[in-house]
């Protein structure tokens, strides 16, 4: 990895944690809180690829595990790792590199302003939603015991935020692609 993809995980993992400072709503329903920073992680993943979005959600992660309050709510330390959130955190590296691979392959420079922006929301739902998903609902039913269908259901209050996160993060891909177009040059 150069010097520029190191700096601009970085610049990402930093927006992550920026993200972190708007407070997590709790729902009643599940242990579980509504944040920001899955917007960030599907950022990251469209706009710098899979390679660089994934080390930014690793850095985050890191500063996480030394103990800095990186995740909303002021959260930090190894304390984190061993909550019922905890699948959504490691589903964030996987988040990550699935929505950069799929924004590498889905859209291409010489697209149309909204062929891009579908690509780009497209794999932000795949990757930020559908796998994040995944690690998320599985874990929280396994370590919490709730029936995997119970904490299905009660994840799918997230939907409709999380589809906004993504077309979010399409808009800001496709605003970044037109005015900088050699960042995505994904190293």
């Amino acid at each position: 990895m150069s010097t520029r993809d190191l700096v601009l995980a970085a610049l990402f993992a930093a927006i992550i944690v920026a993200l972190g400072l708007l407070p997590p709503i709790m729902l009643g329903f599940i242990p579980v809180p509504i944040t920001a920073q899955s917007m960030g992680v599907m950022l990251a993943g469209v706009i710098l690829g899979a390679r660089r979005g994934t080390v930014a959600v690793l850095l985050v992660l890191l500063l996480a595990a030394i103990g800095l309050p990186v995740l909303s709510g002021g959260r930090g330390g190894l304390a984190v790792f061993a909550a019922p959130t905890t699948g959504y955190l490691i589903g964030w590296v996987f988040a990550a590199f699935v929505t950069g691979a799929l924004a590498e392959r889905l859209v291409r420079p010489a697209q149309g302003a909204l062929a891009q922006s579908l690509g780009f929301f497209a794999a932000a739902v795949a990757g930020g939603v559908v796998v994040l998903y995944a690690f998320g609902i599985t874990y929280l039913a396994v370590v919490t015991g709730i029936d995997f269908g119970k904490a299905f259901l009660g994840s799918m209050a997230f939907i409709p935020g999380d589809l906004i996160k993504a077309a979010v993060a399409a808009l800001a891909a496709r605003a970044v692609m037109a005015g900088y177009p050699l960042l995505p040059a994904r190293a």
